[in-house]
């Protein structure tokens, strides 16, 4: 129920009911005051709450913008790159145009809506209120002038009853006025705040749902880069739990076994060495970094001191000729090797940290071929169970099927599919198997150019890259990682049911297929652009190949555009389409491989070399001694005394 109406007749009668009614309008008026002055209160902390908002917003956007993400390594992964863009999202969290808005907003506000509730409170509620004041002042005067007339006896004089029956009606008449102008004054006020206190309320919300609203719209815009940060942050996270694993336990081993992982390569030594040299007729022991270089011999040495953390001497260098081991009993220090230099005359003695440490020196200087590989096979299957790959089987029965497996005698009888092996250890014996080979399956000699192809900003680049590396890898190791692929597209096709994605699959056989030689932190580093390079493996091993029809080499019509040994629209372990030729004597239309042995070419195209086993030259240009080469589709040929690979479709033979 509303409030009772106030009729102007009822202050006449000023009856209880009518006094009631009265009542009744004015504790809605005491309470709408009271209201108000709360409401004035929670406005002002609320615009005070929205300019520190707005003032924290624009600092957190401004120290978002000042960071910048640095990633361990020479390149970032496109998961890293997605994460390294969120600092730069000023513009979305602190957009120019919306915040000029908000800041107008926040300005007006008080005018909006805390100006206009104190004016209504001042104006009209406490002028209602100091009509109230009237009229009970009004009320208790006429009660007293009326109970003090009506008490006057009846036998004094006529003329002055009279004059107090006048004095009575001018207070009554004084009383009603009051009366009515207090009645008109409340429901005025009920009726105005109706508008002019709920207008300056409306505004004020429509102002703040405006804020919110570029809020949400900022969400919105926002939302297509949250769903691919999180994957990228999923991604991340499932790298770093590999990486940090694989660094961890190379601390381990490093603090249990420094000197097992020096680290050393076939191509460069390095560390201290300390050089005999005579100074003022008096032979001392002075300590330089050097470095060895395999290739050229080069042996390059700075007089540095690690305690004072700088360089304090130019750096010299020379060319090897020979290094000798230094007998014990002919020099008072231990450790010591003889090295000869091209350009320079005499010989110098060095002395190493360790006995082990001069082995490695001297086995560096001396040369040391690599590790032989072999080829392998193994059977792959395809399995539905969750956790495939992750899951790790009993390790008794792991190595059981892998003697039976490598055993050439019991290799044909070795049935996957039966109950005996679970599938645990199956997949549990294809990564130990791939582990424990001489060399990794994608071989160290290419593992930089697998890594530096990863790294490439094109993802077109990438593929076509790492295509023409897979035909760069033996024989054996191409047919075995292309079994290998074609299961783990497989698995990667039942994720639903098993849980391991392309990303998941790269991350369990990144870090084996392309065991890095050395256990370093930089190594570790690298493995999420191994994963990388398998995911691109999987992705692509079957993509479809567009073949060009090509015409006789007799003739020398060619199709209109070579197709590139790397085009990347050629599935990825498929080799380069190769001309064919067509006779007139043969019936048989199945492709078939030409060899040609020393035999003149000319180049019908034009192309630039990628890798130092190529060859650049132009349209027009003729190469002496083509022959095949073990690269599928690529012949060799000399070229100004230069020997290197040629695309083998973009040659005539002449």
């Amino acid at each position: 129920m509303g409030l009772p109406a106030l009729e102007f007749s009822d202050c006449y009668l000023d009856s209880p009911q009518f006094r009631e009614r009265l009542k009744s309008h004015e504790l809605e008026l005491d309470k709408t005051n009271k209201f108000i002055k709360e409401l004035i209160k929670d406005g002002k902390a609320l615009i005070q709450a929205l300019k520190s908002l707005s003032t924290a917003k624009r600092k957190f956007a401004d120290s978002l913008n000042e960071f910048k993400f640095q990633c361990i390594g020479d390149a970032e992964t496109d998961d890293e790159i997605c994460i390294g863009e969120l600092p730069d999202m000023k513009s979305n969290i602190c957009p120019e145009e919306s915040q000029e808005g908000k800041q107008c907003f926040i300005e007006n506000a008080n005018d909006v809506l805390i100006m206009p509730l104190e004016r209504f409170r001042k104006e009209q509620i406490s002028a209602a209120k100091e009509a109230r004041k009237k009229y009970d002042k009004e009320t208790e005067k006429y009660c007293a002038v009326l109970e003090k007339h009506l008490s006057l006896s009846a036998r004094k004089k006529e003329s002055h009853l009279h004059e107090a029956d006048n004095q009575v009606d001018n207070v009554r008449q004084h009383f009603y006025e009051v009366s009515l102008e207090y009645v008109f004054k409340v429901q005025e006020v009920q009726e105005r705040k109706m508008f002019d206190f709920v207008e300056p309320l409306l505004a004020f919300l429509q102002g703040l749902f405006t804020y919110y609203h570029h809020g949400y719209e900022l969400a919105k815009d926002f939302n297509h880069f949250k769903t691919d940060l999180t994957i990228s942050i999923q991604n991340t996270r499932n790298r770093f739990e590999s990486t940090r694993s694989e660094v961890e336990i190379l601390m381990r081993k490093m603090k249990e076994n420094p000197h097992e992982h020096k680290s050393v390569s076939q191509h460069t030594m390095e560390g201290y060495l300390f050089v005999q040299e005579k100074r003022s007729f008096v032979s001392t022991w002075v300590k330089y970094y050097c470095t060895y270089h395999r290739e050229p011999k080069r042996v390059t040495m700075v007089l540095f001191d690690p305690k004072s953390g700088g360089k304090t001497g130019e750096e010299e260098s020379f060319t090897l000729k020979s290094c000798t081991r230094r007998k014990t009993d002919s020099i008072e220090k231990r450790f010591c090797f003889d090295v000869e230099a091209v350009d320079r005359t005499g010989v110098i003695t060095m002395q190493a940290l360790s006995e082990e440490d001069r082995r490695l020196w001297m086995e560096a200087m001396d040369g040391r071929e690599p590790v032989g590989y072999h080829g392998y096979q193994f059977a792959l299957v395809c399995i539905d169970d969750q956790g495939l790959y992750r899951i790790v089987g009993v390790s008794s029965r792991v190595q059981k099927l892998l003697g039976f497996a490598m055993d050439p005698k019991t290799c044909a009888d070795v049935e996957l599919e039966n109950s005996e092996w679970e599938i645990k250890t199956i997949t549990s014996a294809i990564k130990h198997y791939l582990r424990v080979l001489p060399g990794p399956l994608m071989t160290y000699q290419y593992q930089r150019s697998f890594i530096k192809a990863a790294k490439l900003d094109n993802q077109e680049a990438r593929v076509t890259e790492i295509h023409a590396l897979v035909h760069r890898l033996p024989e054996k190791n191409r047919q075995m990682l292309e079994l290998l692929m074609k299961h783990l597209a497989t698995v990667a096709n039942h994720h639903h049911q098993n849980l391991m994605t392309i990303a998941n699959l790269g991350v369990v056989f990144g870090p084996t297929l392309l065991r890095p030689q050395e256990e370093t932190v930089a190594a570790i580093m690298d493995i999420k652009f191994q994963n990388i390079v398998v995911e691109i493996l999987i992705e692509h091993h079957e993509k479809v190949r567009h073949m060009h029809k090509q015409q006789s080499l007799v003739t020398g019509a060619m199709s209109p555009s070579p197709t590139s040994p790397r085009s990347p629209s050629w599935p990825m372990f498929s080799a380069p389409s190769s001309p064919q030729p067509t006779s007139s004597a043969s019936s048989d239309s199945s492709p078939v491989r030409l060899v040609h042995i020393g035999r003149k070419a000319r180049a019908l195209y034009a192309c630039k070399a990628e890798h130092n086993s190529e060859l650049s030259f132009i349209a027009g240009t003729i190469f002496e001694n083509v022959h095949s080469s073990r690269e599928p589709g690529w012949l060799e040929g000399t070229l100004d005394g230069r020997t290197g690979l040629i695309p083998e479709n973009y040659l005539e033979f002449l």
